[in-house]
């Protein structure tokens, strides 16, 4: 089942991601923290597994970079993320093809005995 599960959320990710950038732009730590936070846990990952996801989205312009830094003269620039016009087509595309597909899904486990 554990090969289930990560199938599930790598499914989800991307629509996860685009959905917390909707609501403001996020460096990939911000993002790690704020998935783990919201889902209790079971969004919890490693840098490792966010950063291939932000390239694949930025690689297909759902979402951009860009770098900033802080006031503070000794702080590191962080690179933050933003989605773009056709993120946020996609994310709404996306939401609504995980809707239909989470319908059937319980379509199917509310068929008790039959």
């Amino acid at each position: 089942m554990d090969d289930i599960n990560k199938q599930l959320k790598k499914g989800v990710l991307e629509i996860l991601i685009l959905k917390l950038l909707t609501l403001r732009d996020m460096y990939g730590y911000q993002l790690i923290q704020e998935l783990d936070e919201a889902s209790h846990g079971v969004f919890r990952m490693k840098e490792g597994s966010l950063y291939p996801v932000l390239y694949r989205l930025e690689d297909d312009q759902f979402i951009e970079s860009y770098w900033e830094q802080v006031n503070d003269r000794r702080s590191v620039p962080r690179k933050y993320y933003r989605i773009t016009a056709r993120g946020r087509t996609e994310y709404k595309r996306a939401l609504d093809e995980l809707k239909r597909f989470i319908t059937g899904i319980y379509a199917i486990l509310d068929l008790g005995g039959k």
